[in-house]
C-alpha cells in the first residue's frame, strides 16, 4: 500500500504558515484559530484515509480467500465408484439371488 499525498499541505505547512500583515491586517488570534481547526481535520481527514486504505486491503484478501473457497466448492464433486449405487447394488443381488437359488424363486 502506497501512501500517496491527497494534498498539497500538510499539518505542518498550515501550522508554520505566517501571513504578513498589511493596513487593514486580519485579526491574528481568528486566524490561527482557524487554522487550527484546519489542522484538526486534516488529521482526520489522514486518520479515515489510512483506515480505508487498510480496509481495502483487507476486503481484497477476503475476496480473493472467499473466491478461492467458492472455486473449491464449485470443482465436481466425486461421483460414487462405478457399481455403488443403489441400481447397482439392487440388480447385484438379483443377480446373486438368481445365481445362489437358481430357479427355484421362480417356481
Amino acid at each position: 500500500m502506497s501512501q500517496k499525498r491527497i494534498s498539497r499541505l500538510t499539518q505542518k505547512d498550515i501550522l508554520e504558515k505566517d501571513f504578513k500583515s498589511g493596513l487593514r491586517g486580519y485579526n491574528q488570534e481568528e486566524v490561527d484559530q482557524f487554522l487550527d481547526q484546519i489542522i484538526k481535520d486534516y488529521d482526520a481527514f489522514e486518520n479515515r484515509v489510512n483506515w480505508l486504505e487498510k480496509e481495502v486491503e483487507r476486503l481484497k484478501k477476503e475476496a480473493v480467500q472467499l473466491t478461492e473457497h467458492t472455486k473449491r466448492q464449485q470443482q465436481p464433486q466425486q461421483s460414487p465408484p462405478p457399481g455403488n449405487t443403489n441400481y447397482d447394488i439392487l440388480r447385484r443381488l438379483s443377480n446373486l439371488e438368481k445365481h445362489v437359488f437358481g430357479n427355484k424363486l421362480q417356481g
